[in-house]
């Protein structure tokens, strides 16, 4: 199975993610991509197996990925700062992938109904989610 985490910003939420996924998962392959150099880096060094950075890469990979994990902002146009373009968005929302995707209220965006809770607690609950799609 290949699962693909996208972040951008600092890459704080990729890197828990994959360094998660690979703690509990071994076998799984991590794909990262970062919308900006830093936010890949900061996944490569969390464990990725591979990582690229850009939308193309973001575009690509939506389409091959059978898990995508991420902030939910990945799906929200110009989101992240600017750093989610329209046509990143579309090819996450499009893709055939399942989507976990992690709330975050940032940068203008804020999801009302779920309960507030850390992102270490957030990060544990896509690993539960991750698992019940790999059952």
């Amino acid at each position: 199975m290949q699962v693909l985490v996208i972040d951008g910003q600092g890459g704080g939420l990729g890197r828990q993610l994959v360094s998660a996924i690979k703690e509990r998962f071994p076998k799984i392959e991590v794909l990262a991509v970062g919308t900006n150099s830093m936010a890949t880096a900061a996944m490569l060094r969390a464990g990725a197996d591979q990582a690229a950075t850009g939308e193309n890469s973001v575009v690509v990979a939506s389409s091959r990925a059978e898990v995508i994990l991420g902030p939910i902002g990945i799906v929200i146009a110009d989101s992240m700062m600017g750093e989610i373009t329209p046509r990143m968005a579309v090819a996450i929302g499009q893709s055939h992938a399942k989507r976990i995707l992690i709330p975050v209220n940032h940068c203008d965006n804020i999801i009302v109904g779920v309960a507030e809770s850390s992102m270490t607690r957030n990060v544990q609950n896509a690993m539960t989610a991750l698992e019940a799609l790999i059952s």
